[in-house]
Formats: structure tokens, sequence, C-alpha cells
């Protein structure tokens, strides 16, 4: 984690000195940087994104005006702190879940003997929200607006269901393992697995419920939040010089066939004399995904186990790309090789 520090006062520089030894941070400095705007340093602390957290060494005051102008979204904005100048509080002001300030704000505290503040209700009422959820198990959230009502369900004691599609995680304090309860909810088909629309208080509401996958089946269902598991990987080929806007459309196009929310993705491969295709990286961009390159002999080993291309062996050295990049890069294939308007495309989940 990269820490920015802010010092008005000699107070708050010795604060930061002893913090300092045990956790690296860069010192914007009142006394030391001159002419020194705070507001313009804290501007240029967010807008760069160079840093994980900001620590102010100041009044709570001082730190709210001086971020106020630049906070965008909890999944965008670093941790932000607030340590007095007597070192009595460290204060988790913004950021607390997926930003790691409340994380943050207690290791500092247990150093210097502080006593950390942390508001956030859910962890005051030993709760775990959904982003922290998702931060935990490497989840992407589909949807924060959700996620901040699911949290205000459970702090307000209403039952919300956890569903885990492959069961990797456990239940979190506070909610229901099941889907459903048998004193207060009518369940009925459950097999289809639409939890959401299958499990009814006795209000006649639907109830709410996070559920972990990879699919986009779940998406847009009233009540039901998606954090998306990370662990698809897809393998490609194409010709040189493929366009990107193509490419992009032909595999978002492929995973909706095949049921996969674009989120899921986690790796990119192709072999490395596509390296520097364009398309791939950029797919690879947009995805928000690994990118991952098979060598030529990687692929020589296992290219026997799938129907290879002659013309692919003359043009770069090995008879097959995709299928055996998912192979190489710890995917079990969900699909064969698909062959699509001069690119191919193999579909793999990662294994356990």
């Amino acid at each position: 984690m990269k820490v920015a520090a802010i010092c008005i006062n000699s107070q708050g520089k010795k604060l930061y000195e002893n913090i300092n030894k045990y956790i690296s941070l860069d010192l914007f400095n009142k006394n030391h940087n001159e002419p020194f705007n705070i507001s313009e340093v804290v501007g240029e602390i967010f807008k760069k994104q160079k840093y994980d957290a900001l620590i102010f060494f100041t009044s709570t005051g001082i730190a709210v005006r001086a971020i106020a102008p630049y906070i965008k979204s909890k999944d965008k904005d670093p941790a932000v702190l607030v340590i007095d100048v007597l070192g009595k509080y460290v204060i988790s002001l913004l950021s607390g879940h997926l930003g790691g300030a409340n994380e943050l704000s207690m290791e500092i505290a247990k150093l210097i003997k502080a006593e950390p503040i942390i508001t956030t209700a859910t962890d005051n009422m030993g709760l775990i929200a959904p982003d922290m959820i998702a931060k935990n198990n490497n989840l992407v959230i589909d949807d924060l607006k959700k996620a901040k009502e699911i949290a205000a369900l459970l702090v307000a004691g209403e039952k919300v269901f956890f569903i885990d599609e492959e069961k990797k995680i456990p239940t979190p304090e506070g909610y229901i393992d099941e889907a459903y309860d048998k004193q207060n909810c009518d369940t009925k088909n459950l097999e289809n697995t639409c939890y959401h629309e299958n499990t009814i208080n006795n209000n006649n509401e639907k109830l709410a419920t996070v559920i972990v996958t990879n699919k986009e089946k779940y998406l847009n269902k009233d009540n039901t939040l998606c954090l998306i598991r990370k662990n698809i990987i897809l393998g490609i080929g194409c010709r040189k010089d493929y366009s990107v806007d193509k490419m992009r459309e032909i595999v978002i196009g492929k995973l909706k066939e095949f049921g996969f929310h674009k989120s899921a993705v986690k790796t990119v491969a192709t072999v490395e004399v596509k390296k520097n295709e364009e398309a791939i990286k950029k797919l690879t961009e947009y995805l928000e995904a690994d990118f991952k390159i098979a060598s030529l002999k990687e692929i020589e080993k296992i290219q026997h186990r799938y129907k290879g291309s002659d013309f692919v062996e003359k043009t770069i050295g090995v008879r097959a790309v995709c299928e055996p990049s998912v192979e190489i890069f710890g995917g079990t294939l969900i699909t064969e090789k698909l062959s699509i308007d001069g690119m191919t495309l193999c579909i793999g989940v990662e294994e356990v």
C-alpha cells in the first residue's frame, strides 16, 4: 500500500516520523514545501491516483474541507485517515472498506497506542458488509448502490441470504446460509436457483440475496447483489492487425452466449508471436484482466491434445493457440476452439 501523509506542524511531523519507522509514508509538509496549499496538494494526490491512502496529521475539519472537492466514489477514492496532533485518535474518514481505511487505522492505532475510531455500522456490529466480502475474496461488485442497500438491511437486522455458487466462501456473519427460512419463507421451485424470486417473507416481500457467481443471469434482479468471481480464462488467436472493435464485439457476444459476466474474465491468454497484437491488448484492458503470454515451447508440449491447423503451424510454428493457452494458465476448457471471422477463441474456467 502506497501512503501519503500531510503535516502542517511540528507535532504532526513527530507522529509521522514515529509511524514511518514501521510503515513507509511519503511526506507532504507545510514546513518543507513552500508555498504550501493543502487543497492543491490533496487535489494532486487524488487526481494522479498514485496513492492508496492519505493520512492527515491535522484536525478532522481541515481534512474534510481539503478532500471534499475531489471525492468521487467508494471504489475509486483512496483511504483517508486523520490523526490528531497528540496521537490519541486514529480516525477512519473515507473508504473504510474498499479503500482499506478501517484496517489501516487499526494497524496504526496499535503502533502508536492510540484509539482507532471506526464509524462503519457493519464493522461496529460485527457484520461483514458486501463490499468487504468482495475485497477479501477478490470479487467484483456489480452494483455499488445495491451493496450499500444490503449493508443497510443487515444493520437493520433484516434477513439477507448468501449464496456462493461454488461453495468456496463460508457464510459471513449476519447472513442466512440457506435459500430459505422454514419459519418465515414460502419456498417453491428452488431448483431453478432464482433465489430472489422464490424467497418470500410474511409481508410478501422478496428477501435480499448476495450471490457470488461468474454468471450474467442474476443481473438486474430486484434485491439481488452479484459479487462476480473472476475465474474465466480466454484463449485468443487472430490474424495480424485484427480490428479492436470487432474482437471486442465477438468476445463479449460469446461470453453472453455462454452466460458469463464480462467482469468474470480473469485472464486473456495468447501465444508469444501475438503479444503485441493491439486488438488482444485492448480487449484485455477493457475486461480489466491479466494478459498472459504462452511460449511456443509450452504450446508444443500440449498441442497434440487439440485439433490443429496446418495454416497456423506454417504461419507461427505451432498448430493451435487458444485451447493450449487456456490450459497453460490453469484453465479447464468450457468450449472447444471457436473459429469466428479471422480469430479463434476458447473459454475456460480457472481450476481450483
